[in-house]
Formats: C-alpha cells, structure tokens, sequence
C-alpha cells in the first residue's frame, strides 16, 4: 500500500516532468556551453559574424578564472595576444584610467607590477592586472552591447541530455528540461562536459612519456621545480620519525610511481584569493566549521625549519588588493585532493568544492592564529583579510575554483612540449601560446628516506611563441562533426600546462567561433572547413598567427 506521503512525492514529481517537457526548445545557430572568459569571448566573436548565439551557462557568473580571482594575468609574451582578447585587457585599461576607479589607493600609489609586462602598459592601452569585479563587468559588458543570450544556472543533463544524429550533435538539454537546439556547439568549459557527453575521446591524468615520445609530462619524481617542494628534510609522521604513529594530514600513504610513467593524478586546484590590507576594505579571515589545526601541522613543521616565503605570492593589483596564489612547499594548493573530479557527478564536484574551500579558509586562519606560526607571520598576517567589496553575494570568496586542468580531449590533432618548443611546424594555427610548461604539484607522498616531499611541479620555458593548431579544438570527424572545444583542447598534459592561461582561452574561443560561423555559411563539418578561408578570417580579426 502507497502512503499518503509517496503519493504527494510522486505528483510533486509528476508534475515537474510535465512543467519541463512542456518548455518549447531554443534555437541558436551557435550554442556555447559554458560561463568562462572563453565562453564569453566566442559569443561575442559569433554576434560579430552576424549569427545567433545562445550561453548556456551553469555558472551565474561568466568569465570564469578571469572574474574569479586570477587578476595577476599570465601573459607570457604580450605580443601574441591580439583580438578579442586584447580588447578585453584595453576595456580593463579604459576602466582604470578613470580616476573614480582608484578607491582605495592613488593610481600613483600602484607599483604597476605585472608577470611578464608591466601591469599598466600606456603605450599598448593595455592592463593585463585587475580586480575581480571589474572583470566581471567588463564581460557584462560585452553581454549587453552585443545582446547575447545568456542562459544562467544551466547545468548539462550528463546522461541523457544531448542528442546526436548522424555524427552531429542537435540538440542539448539541462537539468531544468530546456533544450537548446543548434547548427554548431562549442564546449567552453573547464571541464568538458559535453565534449564527454557527445561521445568525443578525451584523457584524464599524465601520459607517460613514451606516448608522445616527451620528456616533461609522465610522473616527475626528483625533478623539483619553481619553490614548490621540501628544501628540509621533515618528517611525515604525526609523531616525528615514528612511522607507526600515522602519516600527517595531506600526505598520501601510496608508492609515487616510477619516473615518466603515467598516471590519474591532476595538478593540484586552488582558490585565488582576493585579499586586502585597507582597513576599511578588509574582513578578518573567517574560522572555517570543523576547523582542526592539526591539518595544518605539516605547515608548522616547515616553519620550524626556517622557511619564511609566505607572502611572495600576495601578487598586488589595484586598490591595495592581492591575486593571492600557491607558494612554497604547503600552502593554498590541496594537492592529491581533486583526482575524481574531472568525472565526477556535480553533486561530488560540489563535495570536492567545498573541501578546498574549508581547507583554504583553514589554512588562512591558521597562518593568522595559530601560535605555532611563527610571530612575525600571524602579525603580517593580522593586516589582511578578505576583500569586502569583491565577491559580496559569495561572503567575499571566489565563485570559481581554479579548475587547472580536468578533462583534455583527444581530437584531429594533439598539441605536445614538441609545439610548445616549435620542434614541429604548425600548419593550421588559430592562435600563439608563450607561456612556461607549467604544473603544479600533483601528489605529496613519503620517500624512501623517510621524509615528505612533493611531486609534479614543473617549470620548463618555450623556446618563444608557439602555434596553436586548429586541429587542437576540434573533435575526429568520425566522432562529432560540429563541436569545437577551445578549453580542454587536444593536448598533453604538460603541453595543457602552458595553454591553460586565461588570454590563450578567449584566443581560441574567438578562433571557434569564427571557424563556427564559416563552418554553417559553407554547410560543412568543422573538420572541412578550409584553413585558407578560416586564416583570412583569423587575420581580419587581429588574431596573431606567427611572431
């Protein structure tokens, strides 16, 4: 017999269906998947050649990393970014030439530093450093002066939400019961997730080496990079050199693997916090619920042992504020905490969110409170805190973790170190990369002597400015005809490492688009688009194709 109560859930429910198949379908000749700077970038690029564009986005705030924190630009060489994506930075620069935009320091005050370039470059009419909001708004912007239709709050039905016919996608659904129909889908999310729904191949993890015949992808072990590993020997056992007594809070109890091999593992995720020391501007570093100081005892450890970096990356951008990154050996990164993320059901990736962000807040209240750091540090510390005008419907905390890498496809052509280092001739560029194979750490583990260490973090210069090939964003052919993927493009990990920036997504997103837009006029699948035709498009947009 059915209870009272199951006989309302079952209506509830039965009504919700029909609320939701009821919906008439959208159409767009371009629908974009996703909410990030790329998203953004390639919506604007397909009102501009003149087709109807739908933003399917599951975020409520669009630009992703670049809104989200990470206002301390990774530029690599200025020069390769043109298009869209320069103008973005000129909008940012317009904005901070107005003297009202300085609230909280002089524009004279600001040091004008930057990573690669300066941070204010007059000559160029560039600002490559911003603040979070002032990204968002710029993104807004574009939202409204090209009357996109941005649909917010989105989410992807994962296991039944896109429908193919004849090696094309037609139609996706969301969880809300909207389908949206279209001539050409681009995947511009972090994560990839209707590349992975529509059948396209993607890998998750390092390749070992001898996949792409690479020297900086597989397992690093002993390769140590950048600042970002244990310079002192430091026991990993709660109790110091007893290891009966259990390893301390982070540190994995598994083998690191052998040298070059692959493996799952991921480069660790992080929040880029946004922090102030204004006075007037400055929330105090908030005691996470469950906080436990003995998470953080490793830290603690290495204080002890004379380490002292812990504000060299308190990267400072206008107003007295930080785009505030990992630095050293254990900070803002939750290394080996994020491996089942990439295929995760959101309700897990929201689990996974949410413990970076316990553990960062821990960790940030620890340094400012705990009487195990060191005195010098928490009285540095005392003088900052969250920014109170930036991310003030989220209680002054990033909307965005920064998802470094998920899934990366396996599509027409996979970008290795050998483009990044120009070992090889890219025929079909749609756009350049500059910056360093970058990795951070991916595990934290026990060696054999005994002592903790970290591994995966990896530093290796280009050998200048790469091509990026067109074949990177689009699927095989017999996989999807018309779907293009400018975020986790077609490539290995380490080579992901120097794509992964900001500037080189909104590239590639208005590279998609454009290839989107000649894709439906010619009537052909993105794979027969004629590169001859596409790189005259390239070209009259400003995209750089060659230094």
């Amino acid at each position: 017999m059915i209870s009272k109560l199951t006989w309302i859930v079952l209506f509830s429910f039965s009504c919700l269906s029909c609320s939701t198949s009821s919906q008439p379908d959208l159409e767009a000749d371009i629908v974009i998947y996703g909410g990030t700077a790329s998203a953004v970038i390639a919506a604007v690029q397909a009102k501009q050649s003149g087709k109807s564009v739908i933003v399917v986005s599951p975020d409520k705030h669009l630009g992703g990393l670049s809104s989200g924190g990470l206002g301390f630009t990774d530029t690599g060489d200025k020069s390769t970014i043109g298009g869209l994506a320069r103008d973005f930075y000129h909008r940012v620069y317009l904005h901070y030439e107005d003297s009202a935009a300085w609230r909280w320091q002089q524009h004279s005050e600001y040091g004008n530093k930057g990573q690669g370039t300066p941070a204010m470059d007059g000559d160029a009419r560039t600002m490559w450093i911003f603040e979070p909001h002032v990204a968002e708004q710029v993104f807004e912007d574009y939202v409204k002066e090209f009357e996109i239709d941005v649909r917010r709050d989105e989410w992807l039905d994962r296991d039944a939400g896109v429908r193919m016919e004849k090696g094309q996608i037609v139609s996706i659904t969301t969880l809300s019961g909207v389908t949206y129909r279209g001539k050409m889908f681009i995947d511009a999310t972090y994560e990839g997730d209707l590349m992975a729904a529509a059948g396209v191949s993607y890998h998750v993890g390092r390749e070992a080496n001898s996949v792409y015949g690479e020297k900086w992808n597989g397992i690093q072990t002993g390769v140590l990079h950048h600042k970002h590993w244990f310079a002192s020997d430091i026991s990993p056992y709660k109790i110091p050199g007893d290891s009966t007594s259990g390893l301390l809070y982070g540190i994995s109890a598994e083998l690191p693997g052998a040298y070059g091999e692959g493996d799952h593992r991921l480069q660790a995720y992080c929040f880029r916090m946004c922090l102030s020391n204004h006075p007037d501007n400055r929330v105090a570093f908030p005691k996470p619920d469950g906080y436990n100081p003995e998470n953080y005892e490793l830290l603690a450890r290495v204080f002890a042992s004379g380490w002292r970096e812990t504000f060299e990356k308190f990267d400072p951008i206008p107003n007295r504020k930080t785009d505030t990154n990992n630095h050293g050996p254990f900070s803002t990164d939750f290394i080996g905490m994020n491996y089942d993320y990439p295929e995760a059901r959101y309700e897990r990736r929201r689990e996974i969110i949410k413990e970076h962000e316990d553990y960062q807040k821990g960790l940030m209240y620890f340094l400012a409170n705990d009487p195990s750091v060191p005195a010098e540090v928490r009285e540095e510390m005392a003088q900052w805190g969250l920014a109170k005008d930036e991310f003030t419907d989220n209680g002054n905390w990033p909307h965005q973790l920064y998802i470094r890498e998920a899934r990366r496809m396996v599509g027409a052509y996979v970008m290795t170190e050998h483009d990044t280092f120009s070992d090889r001739e890219i025929i079909d560029p749609i756009g350049m990369g500059s910056y360093t194979l970058d990795s951070h750490n991916a595990q934290r583990y026990v060696k054999p002597d005994g002592f903790v260490q970290n591994e995966g973090d990896i530093g290796v210069s280009t050998k200048g400015p790469y091509r990026i090939s067109y074949g990177s964003v689009i699927p095989k052919k017999e996989e999807c005809e018309n779907l293009l993927v400018p975020v986790c493009v077609s490539s290995s990990h380490i080579a992901f490492g120097s794509i992964r920036m900001e500037p080189v997504f909104m590239i590639l997103g208005q590279s998609a688009a454009l290839a989107a837009s000649l894709a439906i006029d010619r009537q052909c699948a993105v794979q027969d688009v004629k590169y001859s035709e596409l790189e005259q498009q390239l070209i009259a947009q400003q995209q750089i194709l060659e230094k």
